[in-house]
């Protein structure tokens, strides 16, 4: 894909995308659209989309592969915080495929899953965060309790902006939109 896109200007694209699709929805919670903005950021790089992997090195790309996963983990290595840990993923991950991939979603048969699962981890960072006197835990209790709206306006988000052509990998061609669409806004003049 070329030159490859430093995370700042990464992260200037997604936040300005996010706030015009959000605005257009009637969604304006500044703390939740930076939140979202930096989830995509990350995951627009597939070494953090798909960081949890088998011990024999095969990504994992099920939500329920990744819940199996951290019950399994041990249970001596700070578990609270692998807990959490574990539990930001699954929401952010859910968010990130409902929301942007919400069509291959829908072919797998997951979808409600995926929001209700979203939804459940969100809560739980939430309740561990307050647990563990975090600040933040009102933003991950937001997400959860507006998850659908949130995975629904970056379903629109994608729809209005990041339209595929018919029969391209809509995971490549989503990337090279991005890039495209950086390159175009974002120019170093």
């Amino acid at each position: 894909m070329g030159k490859t896109i430093s995370g700042n200007r990464l992260k200037i694209f997604f936040l300005e995308c996010a706030r015009k699709s959000f605005w257009e929805l009637g969604l304006s919670d500044q703390a939740v659209i930076e939140y979202i903005a930096t989830v995509l950021t990350t995951f627009a790089h597939t070494d953090q989309l798909y960081r949890l992997q088998t011990p024999g090195g095969r990504r994992l790309d099920s939500v329920v592969e990744m819940l199996a996963a951290s019950s399994a983990s041990p249970a001596v290595q700070q578990q609270v915080l692998r807990e959490r840990e574990m539990r930001k993923y699954v929401g952010d991950y859910t968010l990130f495929m409902s929301g942007l991939f919400r069509t291959y979603i829908e072919k797998r048969g997951v979808l409600d899953f995926y929001l209700q699962e979203g939804r459940r981890s969100y809560w739980q960072v939430s309740k561990l965060d307050l647990a563990l006197y975090h600040t933040g835990f009102l933003l991950f209790q937001e997400l959860s309790e507006n998850f659908e709206h949130y995975s629904g306006a970056l379903d629109y988000m994608r729809k209005a902006y990041f339209t595929p052509s018919p029969g391209a990998d809509p995971f490549g061609q989503f990337l090279r939109q991005v890039e495209g669409w950086i390159k175009v806004t974002l120019s170093d003049n």
